[in-house]
Formats: C-alpha cells, structure tokens, sequence
C-alpha cells in the first residue's frame, strides 16, 4: 500500500471517530450538547498533534526512538510550577481559578526554562545531545523532589484541589484554553514545517547533516524549544501523559516506513486523533466511564514500550 494511500485510510478513521463521538446519541441536542462535544473534540485533537509532532521531533535530534521530551523533565517542571501556585497562593487565587493566567504562566516557565536550559548546556561548546538528555533526567528527577515535598507541607485542602492538576484527564479537558491553544500549535506548526526537509537530513547524523550544509546545533536548539512549546500547551490542555507519544510515534514509523518526517509527523498526528478521540468515544460510550482513557494509555503504553526495549536488545545482540 502506497503513502498517500495509508494516509488516507488514516484520515478516514479520524473522520469516523470525530463523527462517532459528536453525533451519536445527539439526539437532536444541538443547542447544548453539540457545541461542547465539539469543543471537547478540538481540545483532544490539539492535545493528540501537539504531542505527536513534538516526540517526532524530539526523537530525530536525539536518534532514539524510546524517548520522550518527558526525559527532559518538562513534566516535572509544570508539576513544580502548579504546586508552587497552590503553594504561595491558594485555590482561590487568580492563578488557579483563571485558566487563561494559570495557562500562561506554566506555558511561560516551561518555555523560559526550555531557553534557559538549552543556552547554558550550547553556551560552552558542541556537546553530545546525550549529554542534554542526562542533565535533563537529573534536573526532572531533582524537581520531581521538591515537588513532593512542597506537597507534604501543603494544606490537606489545598492538596486536593491540586490532584486534579496532578493526573491526566480528557473527562475534564479545560476547553476555555482550546482557541488559544490552537493558535500557538498553529503558529509553531508553521514555523516548524519550514524545517522539514533540514529534519531528513538530521536523521542521517550529526556528521553526515553539517557536510550537507544543515546548521545542525541551531537546529537542534530551535527542534528543542519548539518541543517544549508544544509539550507545555498540552500538558495545560489536559495534563502530563506520559506515554502517548511514544506510541504513536513508533507507530508512524512502522507503517509508514519512510524518513520523510512531513509523512511521518501528520501520520502520527492523525493516529492520535484516531487514538484520543475514538478511545474516548469508547470510554464514555461503551465503558460508561468506569474506566478512563489515561489509564489505558498508560497500560498499552507500557507494555509497548517494554516491547520497544525488548526489539532494540535483540537487534543489538
């Protein structure tokens, strides 16, 4: 089966499942029902690209395909940003019950941190991107730490108020973000597609791309910032997950078969809407909500990504 085939079996299913999750049962609820499925779909889709394009991305600079921006401890930065705001502030305080201030501030500390963190490690020469990576885990590990134990001294109240940031949850996906969300994914979207081709060239090695004139570590730095943009704008939508992008990276891998990463990125996209949305749809339709979708994600995740480990180890022997 050709590409262009593949892709538009893939776009088909996405359609299926928006359509499945917006119209069944509607039952002629279009003044209430209809504008917020639609909304709540929006959210889904812009949370499946945004974490798609970024682990894409993310694992072409760091040519490994088990990775994460997680690694880089962007997770644990918006986890630290949302206890420190219920730590100083409270609850009730602006930055808790305006999503749009809450939004910007933790989109603004992640990316900050992102800059901050990338000049530092590039400011002083060429170095590995292993290098990065184990700072990063270092740095995730070392905020994950003062974040616990910010939230043992929290008050109890304070503390429960804050699990609901704590954990992903497409059941209460914060729609009042998903305009201004879309406008960023969009514009870094954009930005990031001028860069494609350069991409295709970083897959064949560092050495391999500067001979073929792409300026790689500036590549690199831009490749990196533009992750931890995307990363922050979907965690703020819905929370940290941690293995989605994986799965549907690997995936786009396996059936497109290609370097290309414009197939390669909308493939991944348009598996995540096809994931979120559908598996959505069959957690609130079929599950009755006994379940919920992070949960499952995590599961499958999981195992895929012991497979992964698994496949590289045999491949290695």
């Amino acid at each position: 089966m050709r590409n262009r085939t593949k892709m538009l079996v893939l776009l088909g299913l996405a359609i299926i499942s928006v359509a499945l999750y917006v119209f069944y049962q509607l039952n002629g609820n279009y003044h209430y029902a209809f504008p917020r499925r639609l909304v709540k779909v929006s959210a889904m889709a812009l949370t499946g690209v945004a974490i798609a394009y970024s682990t894409v991305v993310f694992q072409t600079i760091t040519h490994n395909r088990i990775l994460t921006p997680s690694v880089m401890g962007l997770d644990a930065l918006y986890m630290m940003v949302q206890t420190i705001i219920f730590f100083l502030f409270g609850s009730v305080s602006i930055f808790v019950l305006n999503a749009y201030v809450n939004f910007l501030t933790a989109t603004a500390a992640m990316i900050l941190f992102a800059m901050i963190f990338y000049r530092l490690l590039f400011k002083e020469g060429k170095r590995p991107i292993y290098f990065l990576l184990l700072v990063g885990m270092i740095v995730g590990t070392f905020l994950g730490s003062v974040t616990t134990f910010m939230q043992v001294l929290i008050d109890p109240n304070e503390f429960l108020n804050l699990q609901s940031k704590m954990f992903a949850s497409f059941n209460n996906v914060n729609t009042n973000l998903v305009w201004l969300a879309g406008i960023v994914i969009l514009l870094t979207f954009i930005y990031g597609w001028r860069h494609m081709r350069q991409l295709d060239v970083m897959s064949l090695g560092r050495d391999t791309a500067i001979n073929l004139g792409v300026p790689y570590d500036k590549l690199v730095q831009r490749m990196l910032i533009i992750s931890s943009i995307l990363i922050a704008v979907s965690t703020a939508l819905v929370g940290p997950i941690t293995f989605f992008g994986l799965i549907v990276a690997n995936l786009s891998y396996q059936y497109f078969k290609t370097y290309k990463h414009s197939i390669l990125i909308v493939g991944s996209c348009l598996m995540s809407v096809v994931a979120l949305v559908g598996g959505q749809f069959v957690v609130e339709r079929i599950f009755s909500f006994t379940t919920t979708l992070s949960v499952i994600i995590n599961f499958i995740g999981g195992v895929y990504f012991i497979y992964l480990l698994l496949k590289e180890s045999r491949s290695a022997a």
